[in-house]
């Protein structure tokens, strides 16, 4: 494990050639993850996703680099998406939050919380009742991560359980 003796948190600036280049990077280790799928991101995805979020003012991402003692310069470590929602129930915005990846040395160092602190100062920003986040069931340490920061299982009565996720392909 990789120990930074500096950590930078900040909001990812889709313009940045170096945040682009750190966020597809980052999101295609996620994605080679057994978490994350276990698959490189497509062609595709690595060379449009950043224009496809910069054309979206709903989305936003937060990116965590680190500088390792005795080194120069900083790594890119870790990678927040979220997607701005609406919760009709409260009638004010909601932000889900779509991806967390940390690369695997830079695990069980809190990065991922950190970076959920940003996400939460701009949710707030952004007028946002909530957070919201799916989670696989056998990822246990993201559960534990999500559960110290405040997250919880969602259910409106105890009575008619908790929500599911579900998904359908439109491809």
């Amino acid at each position: 494990m990789a120990t930074a003796s500096l950590w930078r948190i900040c909001r990812a600036d889709y313009a940045n050639p170096a945040h682009a280049a750190a966020l597809v990077s980052l999101l295609d280790a996620y994605a080679q993850d057994p978490m994350g799928g276990g698959a490189s991101l497509c062609t595709f995805a690595k060379t449009h996703l950043i224009a496809a979020l910069a054309a979206r003012p709903q989305a936003f991402s937060v990116l965590a680099f680190c500088t390792l003692e005795g080194r120069d310069g900083e790594r890119p470590v870790g990678l927040i998406n979220c997607f701005e929602g609406f919760s009709t129930f409260a009638c004010r915005p909601l932000v889900n939050v779509h991806d967390v990846a940390v690369l695997p040395d830079y695990r069980g160092q809190r990065v991922a919380e950190k970076m959920l602190t940003l996400v939460e100062v701009m949710a707030r920003e952004r007028g946002a009742c909530k957070l919201t986040l799916e989670v696989l069931q056998g990822n246990s340490g993201a559960i534990k991560l999500y559960s110290r920061v405040g997250f919880a299982n969602y259910q409106l009565d105890p009575a008619a359980g908790q929500a599911q996720f579900l998904q359908k392909w439109l491809d």
